[in-house]
Protein backbone atom coordinates (compact mmCIF):
# COMPACT_ATOMS: atom_id res chain seq x y z
CA UNK A 1 0.00 0.00 0.00
CA UNK A 2 1.04 3.27 -0.24
CA UNK A 3 1.79 6.07 2.68
CA UNK A 4 0.13 9.14 3.09
CA UNK A 5 2.11 11.44 1.05
CA UNK A 6 1.74 9.46 -2.14
CA UNK A 7 -0.09 9.76 -5.07
CA UNK A 8 -2.65 6.63 -6.20
CA UNK A 9 -0.63 6.07 -9.40
CA UNK A 10 2.77 6.19 -7.19
CA UNK A 11 4.82 3.44 -6.53
CA UNK A 12 7.84 1.33 -6.08
CA UNK A 13 8.01 0.78 -10.00
CA UNK A 14 8.12 2.64 -12.85
CA UNK A 15 8.07 0.80 -16.25
CA UNK A 16 6.34 2.58 -18.73
CA UNK A 17 3.59 0.17 -18.87
CA UNK A 18 3.12 -0.87 -15.29
CA UNK A 19 -0.74 -1.26 -15.04
CA UNK A 20 -3.09 -1.38 -11.79
CA UNK A 21 -3.65 -5.37 -11.14
CA UNK A 22 -7.33 -5.96 -12.06
CA UNK A 23 -9.56 -6.00 -8.70
CA UNK A 24 -6.84 -4.14 -6.99
CA UNK A 25 -8.12 -1.05 -4.86
CA UNK A 26 -7.82 2.26 -6.23
CA UNK A 27 -4.61 2.90 -4.22
CA UNK A 28 -2.86 -0.04 -5.28
CA UNK A 29 0.50 0.70 -7.11
CA UNK A 30 0.52 -0.13 -10.51
CA UNK A 31 3.12 -2.82 -11.20
CA UNK A 32 4.94 -3.94 -14.76
CA UNK A 33 4.15 -7.31 -16.61
CA UNK A 34 6.15 -9.83 -15.50
CA UNK A 35 9.86 -9.87 -17.40
CA UNK A 36 12.90 -11.90 -17.14
CA UNK A 37 15.95 -9.76 -17.05
CA UNK A 38 19.27 -10.96 -18.59
CA UNK A 39 22.13 -9.22 -16.89
CA UNK A 40 25.36 -9.44 -18.71
CA UNK A 41 28.62 -8.80 -16.24
CA UNK A 42 31.94 -7.68 -17.16
CA UNK A 43 34.85 -6.52 -15.02
CA UNK A 44 34.81 -3.18 -14.87
CA UNK A 45 36.62 -0.40 -16.61
CA UNK A 46 37.56 3.49 -15.36
CA UNK A 47 35.78 6.28 -16.52
CA UNK A 48 38.71 8.25 -17.88
CA UNK A 49 42.74 7.63 -17.81
CA UNK A 50 43.01 10.73 -15.50
CA UNK A 51 44.81 9.88 -12.42
CA UNK A 52 41.59 10.33 -9.67
CA UNK A 53 39.46 7.94 -12.31
CA UNK A 54 42.35 5.57 -12.47
CA UNK A 55 42.88 6.02 -8.43
CA UNK A 56 38.81 4.98 -7.90
CA UNK A 57 39.11 2.67 -10.09
CA UNK A 58 42.44 0.18 -8.84
CA UNK A 59 41.06 1.18 -5.34
CA UNK A 60 38.03 -0.91 -5.71
CA UNK A 61 39.68 -3.44 -7.72
CA UNK A 62 42.55 -4.25 -5.77
CA UNK A 63 40.61 -3.63 -2.75
CA UNK A 64 38.83 -6.81 -3.39
CA UNK A 65 39.52 -9.46 -1.22
CA UNK A 66 38.90 -12.11 -4.14
CA UNK A 67 41.79 -10.59 -6.07
CA UNK A 68 43.85 -9.31 -3.39
CA UNK A 69 43.33 -12.01 -0.26
CA UNK A 70 46.10 -10.82 1.67
CA UNK A 71 45.47 -9.53 5.52
CA UNK A 72 43.81 -5.80 5.25
CA UNK A 73 46.11 -4.83 7.66
CA UNK A 74 49.01 -5.33 5.48
CA UNK A 75 47.47 -4.65 1.94
CA UNK A 76 45.67 -1.39 2.63
CA UNK A 77 48.69 0.68 3.83
CA UNK A 78 50.66 -0.44 0.65
CA UNK A 79 47.71 -0.38 -1.31
CA UNK A 80 46.84 3.50 -0.45
CA UNK A 81 50.08 4.60 0.53
CA UNK A 82 52.56 3.30 -2.11
CA UNK A 83 50.32 1.43 -5.36
CA UNK A 84 47.62 4.31 -5.23
CA UNK A 85 50.43 6.71 -5.12
CA UNK A 86 52.44 6.18 -8.75
CA UNK A 87 49.99 2.94 -10.51
CA UNK A 88 47.22 5.47 -11.59
CA UNK A 89 49.75 7.48 -13.96
CA UNK A 90 51.21 4.02 -15.52
CA UNK A 91 47.66 2.37 -15.72
CA UNK A 92 46.44 5.84 -16.86
CA UNK A 93 49.14 6.20 -19.84
CA UNK A 94 48.14 2.57 -21.03
CA UNK A 95 45.03 3.58 -20.73
CA UNK A 96 45.20 6.35 -23.29
CA UNK A 97 47.24 4.65 -25.29
CA UNK A 98 43.93 2.53 -26.34
CA UNK A 99 41.09 4.33 -25.65
CA UNK A 100 38.20 5.52 -28.38
CA UNK A 101 38.27 9.45 -27.99
CA UNK A 102 35.27 9.30 -30.13
CA UNK A 103 32.83 8.28 -27.50
CA UNK A 104 34.91 9.17 -24.61
CA UNK A 105 35.57 5.67 -22.97
CA UNK A 106 37.40 2.38 -22.96
CA UNK A 107 37.60 0.16 -25.57
CA UNK A 108 36.16 -2.81 -23.11
CA UNK A 109 32.55 -0.47 -22.72
CA UNK A 110 32.26 0.11 -26.29
CA UNK A 111 32.59 -3.59 -26.67
CA UNK A 112 30.40 -4.66 -23.90
CA UNK A 113 27.72 -2.00 -25.04
CA UNK A 114 27.94 -3.78 -28.37
CA UNK A 115 27.42 -7.35 -27.43
CA UNK A 116 24.45 -6.40 -25.58
CA UNK A 117 22.80 -4.65 -28.40
CA UNK A 118 22.90 -7.55 -30.52
CA UNK A 119 22.35 -9.97 -28.03
CA UNK A 120 18.85 -7.68 -27.02
CA UNK A 121 18.07 -7.75 -30.21
CA UNK A 122 18.35 -11.40 -30.40
CA UNK A 123 16.10 -12.23 -27.80
CA UNK A 124 13.62 -9.33 -28.35
CA UNK A 125 13.05 -11.24 -31.78
CA UNK A 126 12.29 -14.65 -30.17
CA UNK A 127 11.14 -13.49 -26.96
CA UNK A 128 9.47 -9.82 -27.42
CA UNK A 129 8.67 -7.69 -24.34
CA UNK A 130 8.54 -10.81 -21.83
CA UNK A 131 12.59 -10.39 -21.23
CA UNK A 132 15.12 -7.27 -20.72
CA UNK A 133 18.43 -7.60 -21.08
CA UNK A 134 21.05 -4.98 -19.93
CA UNK A 135 25.06 -5.51 -18.60
CA UNK A 136 26.93 -3.98 -15.72
CA UNK A 137 30.34 -3.92 -14.39
CA UNK A 138 32.16 -5.60 -11.65
CA UNK A 139 34.14 -2.42 -11.10
CA UNK A 140 33.41 0.99 -12.35
CA UNK A 141 30.05 1.81 -13.85
CA UNK A 142 27.29 0.97 -14.49
CA UNK A 143 27.72 -1.05 -11.16
CA UNK A 144 25.85 -4.08 -10.54
CA UNK A 145 23.88 -2.47 -8.09
CA UNK A 146 22.49 -0.14 -10.04
CA UNK A 147 21.40 -2.32 -12.93
CA UNK A 148 19.49 -5.07 -10.53
CA UNK A 149 17.23 -2.57 -8.99
CA UNK A 150 16.78 -1.00 -12.21
CA UNK A 151 15.81 -4.52 -13.36
CA UNK A 152 13.64 -5.15 -10.23
CA UNK A 153 11.53 -1.89 -10.65
CA UNK A 154 11.33 -2.40 -14.44
CA UNK A 155 9.40 -5.67 -13.31
CA UNK A 156 12.31 -8.78 -13.49
CA UNK A 157 10.76 -11.20 -11.30
CA UNK A 158 13.21 -13.69 -12.69
CA UNK A 159 17.16 -12.87 -13.28
CA UNK A 160 19.35 -14.63 -15.11
CA UNK A 161 22.98 -13.47 -14.25
CA UNK A 162 26.04 -13.72 -16.89
CA UNK A 163 29.25 -13.22 -16.05
CA UNK A 164 30.93 -12.83 -19.35
CA UNK A 165 33.78 -14.93 -18.34
CA UNK A 166 34.01 -18.58 -19.85
CA UNK A 167 36.78 -19.94 -17.60
CA UNK A 168 35.81 -19.07 -13.87
CA UNK A 169 37.95 -18.44 -11.34
CA UNK A 170 37.52 -16.46 -7.79
CA UNK A 171 38.97 -13.28 -8.96
CA UNK A 172 36.58 -13.21 -11.92
CA UNK A 173 33.15 -15.70 -12.18
CA UNK A 174 32.84 -15.42 -8.16
CA UNK A 175 33.52 -11.97 -7.12
CA UNK A 176 30.86 -11.00 -10.26
CA UNK A 177 28.44 -13.24 -8.64
CA UNK A 178 29.00 -12.08 -4.89
CA UNK A 179 28.67 -8.40 -5.78
CA UNK A 180 25.35 -9.81 -7.78
CA UNK A 181 23.97 -11.00 -4.31
CA UNK A 182 24.94 -8.13 -2.33
CA UNK A 183 22.73 -5.77 -4.68
CA UNK A 184 19.65 -8.61 -4.14
CA UNK A 185 20.19 -7.74 -0.13
CA UNK A 186 19.00 -4.82 -0.90
CA UNK A 187 16.04 -5.36 -3.07
CA UNK A 188 12.63 -5.85 -0.56
CA UNK A 189 11.17 -7.79 -3.68
CA UNK A 190 13.56 -10.12 -4.50
CA UNK A 191 13.28 -11.62 -8.08
CA UNK A 192 13.98 -15.22 -8.33
CA UNK A 193 17.76 -15.72 -10.00
CA UNK A 194 19.93 -18.55 -11.95
CA UNK A 195 23.69 -17.48 -12.25
CA UNK A 196 25.37 -18.69 -15.80
CA UNK A 197 27.91 -21.25 -14.66
CA UNK A 198 31.50 -21.46 -16.93
CA UNK A 199 30.90 -22.01 -20.62
CA UNK A 200 34.68 -22.77 -21.45
CA UNK A 201 33.80 -25.94 -22.87
CA UNK A 202 30.29 -25.16 -24.51
CA UNK A 203 30.94 -26.34 -28.23
CA UNK A 204 29.25 -22.89 -29.55
CA UNK A 205 31.89 -20.64 -27.72
CA UNK A 206 34.77 -23.42 -29.09
CA UNK A 207 33.41 -23.35 -32.53
CA UNK A 208 33.51 -19.09 -32.64
CA UNK A 209 37.28 -19.48 -31.16
CA UNK A 210 37.96 -21.60 -34.16
CA UNK A 211 36.49 -19.52 -36.98
CA UNK A 212 38.23 -16.72 -35.42
CA UNK A 213 41.63 -18.69 -35.81
CA UNK A 214 40.69 -19.92 -39.20
CA UNK A 215 39.50 -16.51 -40.56
CA UNK A 216 43.02 -14.88 -39.24
CA UNK A 217 45.00 -17.16 -40.86
CA UNK A 218 43.35 -17.19 -43.89
CA UNK A 219 44.24 -13.73 -44.02
CA UNK A 220 48.40 -14.53 -43.68
CA UNK A 221 50.63 -15.21 -46.39
CA UNK A 222 53.20 -17.40 -44.23
CA UNK A 223 51.08 -19.35 -41.70
CA UNK A 224 52.55 -19.21 -37.87
CA UNK A 225 54.72 -22.09 -36.26
CA UNK A 226 52.83 -22.36 -33.12
CA UNK A 227 49.17 -20.24 -31.87
CA UNK A 228 49.67 -18.82 -28.19
CA UNK A 229 46.75 -18.94 -26.46
CA UNK A 230 47.35 -16.24 -23.36
CA UNK A 231 44.80 -16.38 -20.62
CA UNK A 232 44.62 -14.31 -18.28
CA UNK A 233 47.10 -15.26 -14.57
CA UNK A 234 46.41 -16.08 -11.17
CA UNK A 235 48.62 -17.00 -8.38
CA UNK A 236 49.40 -20.47 -8.34
CA UNK A 237 47.89 -20.70 -4.42
CA UNK A 238 44.72 -20.40 -5.91
CA UNK A 239 44.83 -23.74 -8.19
CA UNK A 240 46.08 -25.85 -5.12
CA UNK A 241 43.07 -24.22 -3.44
CA UNK A 242 40.77 -25.81 -5.74
CA UNK A 243 40.29 -22.83 -8.12
CA UNK A 244 39.12 -24.82 -11.22
CA UNK A 245 40.65 -22.28 -12.97
CA UNK A 246 43.52 -23.52 -14.85
CA UNK A 247 42.06 -26.60 -15.59
CA UNK A 248 39.23 -24.97 -17.31
CA UNK A 249 41.41 -23.00 -19.37
CA UNK A 250 43.98 -26.11 -20.73
CA UNK A 251 41.03 -27.84 -21.70
CA UNK A 252 39.51 -24.96 -23.48
CA UNK A 253 43.16 -25.06 -25.33
CA UNK A 254 42.97 -28.70 -25.71
CA UNK A 255 38.86 -27.86 -26.88
CA UNK A 256 40.23 -25.44 -29.92
CA UNK A 257 43.03 -27.83 -31.09
CA UNK A 258 40.77 -30.91 -31.60
CA UNK A 259 38.43 -28.59 -33.16
CA UNK A 260 41.21 -27.11 -35.52
CA UNK A 261 42.25 -30.84 -36.17
CA UNK A 262 45.61 -29.75 -34.70
CA UNK A 263 48.65 -31.50 -33.37
CA UNK A 264 49.99 -30.65 -29.56
CA UNK A 265 52.89 -28.48 -31.26
CA UNK A 266 50.76 -26.25 -32.98
CA UNK A 267 49.19 -24.88 -29.94
CA UNK A 268 50.43 -23.95 -26.73
CA UNK A 269 48.89 -22.36 -23.18
CA UNK A 270 50.57 -19.69 -21.08
CA UNK A 271 49.14 -17.03 -18.88
CA UNK A 272 49.58 -13.12 -18.63
CA UNK A 273 49.45 -10.30 -16.19
CA UNK A 274 50.96 -11.54 -13.35
CA UNK A 275 51.12 -9.14 -10.43
CA UNK A 276 52.74 -9.12 -7.37
CA UNK A 277 55.23 -11.04 -5.74
CA UNK A 278 54.45 -14.72 -5.60
CA UNK A 279 54.31 -17.53 -7.76
CA UNK A 280 51.67 -17.25 -10.21
CA UNK A 281 50.51 -19.84 -12.77
CA UNK A 282 53.23 -20.88 -15.54
CA UNK A 283 53.94 -20.56 -18.35
CA UNK A 284 54.28 -16.37 -18.16
CA UNK A 285 53.46 -15.22 -21.71
CA UNK A 286 55.63 -12.22 -21.90
CA UNK A 287 58.84 -14.76 -21.03
CA UNK A 288 57.25 -17.85 -23.21
CA UNK A 289 57.09 -15.92 -26.50
CA UNK A 290 60.54 -15.19 -26.13
CA UNK A 291 61.67 -18.38 -25.64
CA UNK A 292 59.62 -19.21 -28.54
CA UNK A 293 62.02 -16.85 -30.80
CA UNK A 294 65.16 -18.29 -29.14
CA UNK A 295 64.12 -22.38 -30.12
CA UNK A 296 63.43 -20.99 -33.68
CA UNK A 297 59.53 -20.20 -33.36
CA UNK A 298 59.90 -17.05 -35.39
CA UNK A 299 55.90 -16.57 -36.61
CA UNK A 300 53.69 -17.01 -34.22
CA UNK A 301 49.70 -15.74 -33.63
CA UNK A 302 48.41 -15.41 -29.93
CA UNK A 303 44.77 -15.29 -28.74
CA UNK A 304 43.21 -14.31 -25.24
CA UNK A 305 40.29 -17.01 -24.87
CA UNK A 306 39.75 -15.64 -21.30
CA UNK A 307 38.26 -12.20 -22.57
CA UNK A 308 35.27 -11.86 -24.00
CA UNK A 309 35.86 -8.64 -25.12
CA UNK A 310 39.32 -6.84 -25.87
CA UNK A 311 40.53 -4.82 -23.18
CA UNK A 312 43.85 -3.26 -21.71
CA UNK A 313 45.87 -7.00 -20.93
CA UNK A 314 45.04 -7.49 -24.72
CA UNK A 315 45.51 -4.15 -26.75
CA UNK A 316 48.03 -2.94 -24.57
CA UNK A 317 49.52 -5.82 -22.61
CA UNK A 318 49.65 -8.37 -25.74
CA UNK A 319 49.64 -6.48 -27.96
CA UNK A 320 52.81 -3.95 -27.25
CA UNK A 321 54.60 -5.73 -24.24
CA UNK A 322 53.94 -9.24 -25.02
CA UNK A 323 54.82 -8.34 -28.64
CA UNK A 324 58.04 -6.27 -27.77
CA UNK A 325 59.38 -9.41 -25.80
CA UNK A 326 58.73 -11.70 -28.68
CA UNK A 327 60.29 -9.62 -31.28
CA UNK A 328 63.17 -8.24 -28.81
CA UNK A 329 64.23 -11.98 -28.55
CA UNK A 330 64.11 -12.80 -32.32
CA UNK A 331 61.12 -13.56 -33.38
CA UNK A 332 59.54 -12.20 -36.90
CA UNK A 333 56.03 -12.31 -37.16
CA UNK A 334 53.60 -11.54 -34.20
CA UNK A 335 50.17 -11.61 -34.42
CA UNK A 336 47.35 -10.86 -32.17
CA UNK A 337 44.28 -12.71 -33.01
CA UNK A 338 41.33 -10.47 -31.60
CA UNK A 339 38.88 -11.60 -28.84
CA UNK A 340 35.65 -12.63 -30.37
CA UNK A 341 33.97 -9.03 -29.05
CA UNK A 342 30.71 -8.55 -30.83
CA UNK A 343 31.50 -11.18 -33.83
CA UNK A 344 28.27 -12.43 -34.61
CA UNK A 345 29.35 -16.07 -33.76
CA UNK A 346 29.97 -15.36 -30.44
CA UNK A 347 27.06 -13.52 -30.21
CA UNK A 348 25.42 -17.16 -30.90
CA UNK A 349 27.27 -18.39 -28.49
CA UNK A 350 26.04 -16.16 -26.03
CA UNK A 351 22.76 -16.23 -26.94
CA UNK A 352 22.79 -20.18 -26.78
CA UNK A 353 24.11 -20.46 -23.34
CA UNK A 354 21.83 -17.47 -22.02
CA UNK A 355 18.37 -20.09 -23.61
CA UNK A 356 20.33 -22.91 -21.93
CA UNK A 357 19.84 -21.05 -18.37
CA UNK A 358 16.67 -19.20 -18.98
CA UNK A 359 15.13 -22.65 -19.73
CA UNK A 360 11.43 -22.99 -18.28
CA UNK A 361 11.19 -19.10 -17.94
CA UNK A 362 11.44 -17.89 -21.66
CA UNK A 363 10.00 -19.53 -24.26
Amino acid sequence: MLDATSKPDEGFFDATDATRPDEAPADHPKVPPARVGVLLANLGTPDGYDYWSMRRYLGEFLSDKRVVDYSAFIWQPLLQLVILSKRPFSSGAAYKSIWNEEAGESPLMTITKAQTAKIKARLKAEYGDDVMVDFCMRYGNPSTKSKVHEMVRQGCQKIVFFPLYPQTAGATTATANDQFFRALMEEKWQPSVRTVPPYFNHPTYIDALAKSVERSYATMEHEPDILVTSYHGVPKRYLLEGDPYHCQCQKTTRLLKERLGWSDDKITTTFQSRFGPEEWLKPYTVEEVAELAKRGKKRIAVIAPAFSSDCIETLEEINEEIRESFEEAGGESFTYIPCLNDDEAHIDALCEVIRENTAGWLG
